[in-house]
């Protein structure tokens, strides 16, 4: 069983240690690339060490932490690259997160980033179907103006028509929407690609 390195010498104002639990590591695909944005892909570190030892990924960078057993010491990986490459999914699944993403987190109709929802352009009382080419992101406000109308009916307008989005135009938009926490080690591994600012 592997426990965590001791703390080391005493000094007179402790830094106390990260927990273990917070020190998850980034998954890249082979190529080097995140498996996911949204959700941000992570393994715990019990999954990343036994993915390591099961010889299934490479380890690219580490944390400042060590795990050991009686027989070894091992440096806890902070990001691993698969070693067989996982073909991504052509399309994301038609979720509420998903549907926000795609529009970038703002109601269609106002722009604003409050009180999310979803509107059916066209109602289910006219036919219309749950389906990423009828639904948008709506604030609460808009979707009650709206009522059970079309755009048209109520005067409305949307930002985008609808759209499908493939799995690579979410990647693409979930990195502008950094989560809470980055290790600095990941830093370039999620944005190795992006477009540099002048």
């Amino acid at each position: 069983m592997m426990t965590e390195e001791g703390t080391g010498h005493h000094t007179e104002a402790p830094v106390k240690p990260v927990s273990l639990e917070q020190c998850p590591a980034l998954v890249l695909n082979a190529d080097y690339r995140p498996l996911s944005y949204y959700p941000l892909s992570l393994w715990s570190w019990q999954d990343a060490v036994k993915a390591v030892f099961m010889e299934r990924v490479d380890i690219v960078e580490h944390y400042d932490r060590e795990v050991h057993s009686p027989s070894f010491t091992l440096q806890l990986p902070s990001v691993i690259s698969l070693k067989r490459y996982v073909k991504p999914a052509r399309y994301a699944a038609f979720t509420r997160f998903n549907l926000f993403l795609r529009d970038r987190f703002t109601c269609q109709y106002c722009g604003s980033g409050e009180e999310l929802t979803f509107d059916h352009l066209i109602p289910r009382t006219y036919g219309g179907v749950t389906s990423w080419e009828n639904v948008v992101t709506a604030c609460s406000p808009c979707n009650l103006r709206k009522g059970g109308r079309t755009p048209g009916e109520a005067g409305m307008t949307v930002d985008q028509i609808p759209f499908r989005p493939t799995a690579y135009e979410l990647q693409d938009r979930g990195r502008r929407f950094p989560p809470n926490y980055l290790h600095e080690s990941w830093r370039d591994y999620l944005y190795w690609d992006s477009e540099l600012e002048p």
